[in-house]
């Protein structure tokens, strides 16, 4: 059956719009997984609620729950690797995961260097938590002070440079949140869902979120750069488009208590089914 899967997919890829590329196709990184029997994927244990460690060891979270289904619709089992923003392209890069659902930024760069392909399934703009007693309210308030922020985040380099903060990077978020707490810095800087969920969560009552969320960006779910546009590729880009038709993504939003995002709700009307719609 894994044989028939292969031979399947890539009759399909070869019929694309990406023949081309297709031609050359070895499809190596799905025969790869098959034969395994394992997925392997890439994903945050340390980013609520999209990866996070409970209480007894296990990650879960929304990109969790992405790559689960990945792997049931591959008929394989799923492994799950923790990875940061510092090194989830080189994990991919090295061969050491076969996906990586890591709450991933979209961009130029980024495509020269790992297999990105669309739909996205998410995108976040960029935020800061602030102590109330700083009273800020605008970004060139951050203007020769200390930042804190997570090391890999595409948007750091604008905050140093546009804004003229100095920026404290650290290897997770928890420890950049307890810099913030410790006051090592004035504000924390990371994606509006996360530190929105944060904090609805409680424990911040001397913070808030004062400054305008900007520079609103797409996440990609990534494979090797060889398997953008073979089979393994076009899988993950045909699920993405069936989350947005069917309601899957909005619906794992709901399950994770993520607040409602704009970007779901126009994909899904991109995407969604007319005709079930009309139904409704």
């Amino acid at each position: 059956m894994k044989k028939i899967l292969v031979a399947m997919i890539a009759t399909t890829t070869a019929l694309s719009p990406v023949a081309a590329a297709a031609e050359a196709c070895t499809n190596a990184g799905l025969t790869r997984v098959l034969d395994r029997g394992t997925l392997i994927a890439g994903v945050k244990a340390d980013y609520k609620p999209w990866g996070y460690r409970e209480t007894d060891g296990s990650v879960v979270g929304l990109e969790i729950d992405l790559a689960q289904k990945v792997a049931d619709t591959l008929g394989v089992g799923l492994e799950l690797v923790p990875v940061i923003a510092s090194n989830r392209m080189q994990f991919l890069q090295q061969g050491q995961i076969d996906l990586m659902i890591a709450t991933m930024t979209d961009t130029a760069d980024r495509r020269e260097m790992v297999g990105i392909k669309g739909p996205n399934y998410y995108a976040s703009g960029t935020a800061a938590l602030t102590p109330k007693a700083l009273g800020m309210t605008s970004w060139d308030e951050l203007n020769g002070k200390p930042v804190c922020g997570v090391q890999g985040a595409f948007y750091l380099q604008k905050i140093e440079q546009e804004y003229g903060a100095t920026i404290v990077a650290f290897g997770n978020a928890a420890e950049g949140k307890q810099a913030l707490r410790d006051k090592k810095c004035v504000a924390f800087v990371y994606d509006d869902t996360t530190i929105g969920a944060d904090y609805a969560a409680g424990g911040w009552d001397d913070f808030e979120i004062s400054l305008p969320i900007e520079d609103y960006a797409p996440w990609g779910i990534a494979v090797a750069k060889a398997e953008e546009n073979c089979a393994l590729g076009q899988i993950v880009s045909g699920l993405q488009y069936q989350w947005h038709r069917d309601g899957t993504l909005i619906e794992l939003e709901e399950k994770w208590g993520v607040s409602h995002s704009p970007f779901l709700a126009e994909m899904h009307e991109r995407y969604g089914d007319p005709l079930a719609q009309a139904a409704q």
